[in-house]
């Protein structure tokens, strides 16, 4: 999974798609998340980095992750 490269996209989570004129805003762990996947970071590796930085119950974070790569792709976010 990796962000389209014609999207712009900021440190503070402000993500444009210049395709259609949207604009989207996340908050941090979904910052984290699109810096991760512009890394091309597979799924794994974006599970593993959040679940070590942060108190989160690995499965629950799993489906989260599913649940947020669902939207960006509906949103022609993703490739």
């Amino acid at each position: 999974m990796r962000v389209r490269k014609n999207i712009a996209t900021s440190d503070e989570g402000f993500l444009f798609n210049p395709t259609t004129g949207d604009s989207f805003s996340t908050n941090p762990i979904g910052t984290e998340i699109i810096l991760l996947m512009k890394k091309d970071r597979t799924s794994k590796d974006i599970v593993d980095a959040i679940c070590e930085k942060y108190d989160v119950d690995r499965a629950l974070f799993e489906r989260d992750l599913d649940d947020f790569t669902l939207q960006l792709k509906e949103f022609s976010l993703l490739e």
